[in-house]
């Protein structure tokens, strides 16, 4: 895989874990923090579009979530700390390098004679 569609492919995971994570955060307000359900519904239009994001990613389904798992690790683990306020400790460190490397492992390592096909499988 060459640099730009890997670059291409962290994009849409970065885009679809703040989706998800954005999404999430915003029906858990609605329903655990009592805001308005005008912002639950908001939560949800965006889970919706974390729902079409994957269709960008160039790889089969199993291998699109199973690496979005990885990457939504890191991104909850940024959120938390980000918006929380609650450092990282040495094991959510430690969990979120393993993510890293199961993500690699998943989604970035070639298999004979799929990316061709599947970067071309795009009607």
């Amino acid at each position: 895989m060459t640099q730009s569609k890997i670059l291409i492919t962290l994009f849409f995971f970065f885009l679809a874990g703040l989706f998800e994570i954005g999404g999430g955060y915003l029906v858990w307000l609605w329903l655990r923090e009592g805001m308005s359900w005008i912002i639950g519904a908001l939560g949800g239009f965006i889970l919706f579009l974390y729902g079409v994001l994957p269709t960008f990613q160039p790889s089969h389904f199993h291998r699109i979530y199973a690496a979005y798992g990885g990457i939504f690790i890191i991104m909850s683990v940024l959120w938390g700390w980000i918006f929380e306020g609650i450092v990282p400790d040495k094991y959510d460190i430690i969990g979120t390098i393993i993510a890293v490397i199961g993500v690699i492992i998943i989604y970035y390592m070639p298999r004979k004679g799929e990316e061709k096909k599947i970067w071309q499988s795009k009607k």
